[in-house]
């Protein structure tokens, strides 16, 4: 079966350091899948080029078996990759509601069927469904702006949603969250439909082998090991590099 993420390849240089350094990723229909690594790895790196935000100087991306490796971060989205950053972006002014409703819009009605009404009408219903579904219903109204850092991170997985991925791209959604907020990041997560695969940045390794079903660790923009959470766990190569203090 045609994997919906493959990668192969990939390289990104900024001068003489390579950021990533011939990466191969495949992601299947619905996976679960996680990159760990420490800090200056390459996995954000990663996450830019799949997204579109950069474009490596070698390999290619391919979406669903289509290549998209110079497609930018708009047509990216209009196939399916929606995206988490590390510090949540809202639009402060707005409402929690309108943020969504705003994530909506272009995704509201199919292409050539568009009218405003319409698109508007759905826009609202998909926020006010997926509102629900991250638990800020009742804030709908409130400006984005006085949120809580927690409440900001589900609003901007809501507004992610909203878009109708069919691959969420999560870059660290635990960063600044407190114990009960995890719990409820955690607990969305695991409830997310299996028509949206996830590839997941996390430090927190608690997290990732709860959630993930396969993990591709990541070491000096080279890919270290890969494969589940099991065998990440008993790694010999992994264990080292956790000793050495890498990962």
């Amino acid at each position: 079966m045609t994997p919906l993420l493959a990668a192969h390849g990939l390289t990104v240089r900024y001068g003489s350091l390579a950021a990533l350094d011939g990466v191969d990723l495949r992601v299947d229909h619905g996976q679960r899948h996680a990159l760990i690594g420490p800090n200056g790895a390459g996995k954000t790196t990663l996450l830019d080029v799949i997204a579109g935000a950069t474009r490596p100087v070698g390999g290619r991306v391919l979406l669903a078996g289509r290549d998209v490796t110079r497609r930018g971060p708009a047509a990216r989205s209009r196939r399916g990759v929606g995206r988490i950053h590390q510090r949540p972006a809202v639009w402060a002014t707005l409402t929690v509601a309108e943020n969504v409703r705003v994530a909506a819009l272009p995704h509201a009605v199919r292409p050539g069927r568009w009218r405003p009404g319409v698109a508007r009408r759905a826009a609202r219903a998909t926020a006010d469904t997926l509102l629900d579904r991250v638990g800020l219903h009742d804030l709908a109204a409130r400006p984005a702006g006085q949120l809580a850092h927690g409440q900001r991170r589900q609003l901007e997985i809501a507004m992610a949603l909203a878009g109708r991925p069919r691959l969420l791209l999560l870059d660290e959604p635990a960063a600044g969250l407190s114990a009960t907020e995890v719990g409820v990041l955690v607990g969305f997560l695991r409830e997310l439909p299996r028509a949206v695969a996830v590839l997941l940045v996390e430090h927190r390794l608690d997290l990732v082998y709860e959630l993930c079903d396969t993990v591709t660790v990541l070491r000096d923009g080279r890919t270290l090991a890969a494969g589940s959470p099991a065998e990440i766990r008993g790694s010999e190569l992994v264990r080292r590099a956790y000793a050495e203090g890498v990962v």
